[in-house]
């Protein structure tokens, strides 16, 4: 606690360090008291139970105390919150994408990396933005978290304060994969990040239209691209190969040509890859076009 990780370390710390110390302080007050009284006035010392009558001071004590150290807590955490919504001027841009189950940074210029790298002492303004479902940009030793949410523009800034590497997870259940989507945050002197900018190359565009309508349509949250078994089968190697199929309760095998293909995506409980359940998948009868089909298959035949 209290490092100078990034410049909103101290305020969040001093938020959490106040409100457990108020809680920690009740617990145990009230705690004790409990103890005191199951002592006192236990049923040994006191066989004939005795009417309380209620006490108006001590009722507005109780609830005016409380009252009074929630709107204190709440002050410390807006005070520590307020600060992350004010990104200053001529702060440097990143770019954050997220897809399950990976993150990557845009710098200007249009350079990518899969690692976030940046000058000490610099304040940067993350712009966050999702290429499927909900995501999490969360960055433990900056006290920073921050919701990326598809078809909505939100943003985290920070300065960050100290030389090293910290680890950035997406904090949203987004899929099975979900634990291995985390990244490294790499803070160096400017000298270095300047260097290390210009010697990044430029994004290479990415003019796969079939990869582009698989990801557009989710496909990759039950389906892998590197042969790893999720919920659905892999599409590496998948055209051209010959599947073992569950066709009106009758196992059978056949060629995943392009019928194969289309006939997944439009009818994909006709003929169900054996080890694998049915009634998982919906039908995109209506939601991917032949033509997308056509650009999906051919990008399939790519993945050897």
């Amino acid at each position: 606690m209290f490092s100078n990780a990034s410049n909103f370390v101290h305020g969040v710390d001093n938020a959490f360090a106040l409100i457990f110390g108020i809680s920690l302080f009740f617990l145990v007050t009230l705690t004790g008291t409990m103890i005191y009284f199951i002592i006192k006035y236990n049923r040994k010392r006191h066989p004939k139970a005795e009417q309380v009558k209620d006490n108006m001071w001590l009722e507005v004590t109780w609830t005016g105390i409380p009252l009074i150290l929630v709107f204190i807590m709440f002050y410390a955490g807006w005070e520590g919150f307020l600060p992350m919504r004010i990104v200053p001027k001529n702060t440097m841009h990143v770019k954050a994408v997220a897809k399950m189950w990976k993150y990557t940074f845009e710098y200007e210029g249009n350079k990518e990396s899969d690692t976030l790298v940046l000058a000490v002492n610099v304040p940067v303004k993350v712009d966050l933005f999702s290429k499927d479902v909900l995501h999490g940009f969360s960055i433990p030793a900056f006290r920073i978290k921050e919701d990326i949410v598809p078809f909505k523009n939100n943003y985290s800034w920070f300065t960050p304060g100290e030389i090293g590497d910290f680890e950035l997870y997406c904090t949203v259940y987004c899929g099975v994969s979900h634990s291995y989507m985390y990244t490294t945050v790499r803070v160096i002197d400017q000298q270095s990040f300047k260097k290390w900018l210009a010697n990044l190359p430029e994004k290479k565009a990415d003019n796969n239209l079939g990869r582009m309508a698989i990801e557009k349509n989710g496909c990759t949250a039950c389906h892998s691209l590197d042969g790893a078994k999720i919920v659905g089968p892999t599409f590496k190697g998948l055209y051209g190969s010959t599947r073992s199929v569950t066709t009106n309760g009758q196992k059978r095998t056949l060629i995943a040509n392009e019928d194969y293909i289309k006939t997944s995506i439009t009818e994909p409980d006709k003929d169900v890859v054996t080890d694998f359940p049915q009634g998982v998948m919906k039908s995109y009868k209506g939601t991917i076009n032949d033509k997308e089909i056509q650009l999906i298959t051919d990008y399939l035949k790519t993945l050897k």
